[in-house]
């Protein structure tokens, strides 16, 4: 029996992993989105490869 409630308890624990696996890269991607609606680099805007040096380095946010 003991072996029973030891394999239920694997399979148990690997389901877990793989919904923190999931959650986890739901939340990367999230953030991924977040940083690029803030930087105004959304799905189709130009990229900031070529910008010069220190851009976006200095950020104001006492509004």
């Amino acid at each position: 029996m003991s072996m029973v409630s030891a394999a239920l308890a694997m399979q148990a624990s690997s389901t877990q992993m793989q919904i923190a696996t999931t959650i986890q890269a739901s939340n990367a991607r999230m953030e991924r989105d977040t940083v690029q609606t803030l930087l105004g680099i959304g799905q189709g805007a130009p990229s900031l490869a070529n910008v010069g040096a220190g851009v976006g380095g200095n950020l104001n946010v006492t509004a």
